[in-house]
């Protein structure tokens, strides 16, 4: 992401280190160069995880969209500015501006995980309609997540105790979705979803958040944690009123294990399109 948030540390990318983002980065220019080199349809799936899912409105296995998707002679091109890993170095994620035919799109958002061969497949990719304006431009440095403080352990534990942070915001949504995640955002947590920039101060994070409804039902879906139980991504459904009508959409989220307890570290909210009439 090209604007600074404090807590986030950019540059120094120390080598061979486990919480090292640096691979994730690498994996995610690797994943864009494929984009440019051999179009949308076969990168994609060339980067993809089995388990990858894509909301297409509703999630869907990316190697059965992708795979069922013509060919494509729009060219994407996208590169990371904020990157994350887990202490175990197993999980981790991107985000940063695109372009769609070399005019300005948005903002993506990918999480990904190392697989047993110790390579790295993207889980999830979609972002919000972020306004691109002031970003960084490609070879920008990137810069990092503070590590997490804390470790769960194990995967099992830490999705057990996510899953108790996910119900806790949820219920305060019910009511006051602003107050729920001003109570559950890191310090250097990023919220997204509106076309504004990406926030890049705790005041731009609460205007982000006075753009979303005021009352937000909230339905998990799924995600994974870390094998050291540091970090964890999670996804679901969400439901809201709003102009008379209800709504829906999709929240994706990255959580962190911080001395607090487990605080967001990315939420971005995603409305479903509109049926046409």
């Amino acid at each position: 992401m090209a604007l600074s948030v404090a807590g986030a540390t950019a540059l120094a990318h120390p080598a061979a280190a486990a919480n090292d983002p640096a691979p994730v980065v690498a994996a995610e220019r690797a994943f864009a160069a494929d984009g440019l080199a051999l179009g949308i349809k076969d990168s994609f799936l060339k980067h993809s995880a089995a388990t990858a899912i894509v909301l297409d409105p509703e999630p869907q296995l990316a190697q059965a969209v992708y795979g069922a998707a013509p060919a494509s002679k729009t060219r994407l091109a996208w590169w990371p500015l904020w990157a994350g890993v887990a202490a175990s170095g197993d999980l981790g994620f991107t985000t940063g501006p695109y372009t769609v035919n070399d005019k300005p799109g948005a903002w993506y958002f990918t999480v990904w995980a190392k697989q047993p061969d110790g390579g790295w497949k993207w889980l999830f990719d979609g972002g919000a309609p972020s306004d691109t304006a002031g970003a960084a431009g490609q070879g920008s440095a990137v810069a990092y997540a503070r590590p997490s403080a804390r470790r769960a352990g194990s995967p099992a534990k830490a999705m057990a105790q996510v899953s108790r942070a996910e119900t806790s915001l949820a219920l305060a949504a019910r009511s006051d979705a602003k107050g729920a995640y001003l109570a559950a955002i890191a310090e250097d947590g990023r919220i997204v979803g509106s076309k504004a920039r990406p926030p890049a101060s705790r005041a731009e994070t609460e205007i982000e958040l006075a753009t979303r409804p005021q009352a937000i039902a909230f339905s998990p879906l799924g995600g994974e944690a870390s094998n050291a139980g540091d970090l964890a991504w999670t996804y679901g459904m969400a439901q809201w009123t709003a102009d008379g009508r209800a709504h829906k959409g999709h929240y994706v989220r990255i959580w962190r294990n911080d001395a607090r307890g487990w605080r967001l570290l990315f939420d971005e909210l995603l409305p479903s399109p509109e049926p046409k009439s």
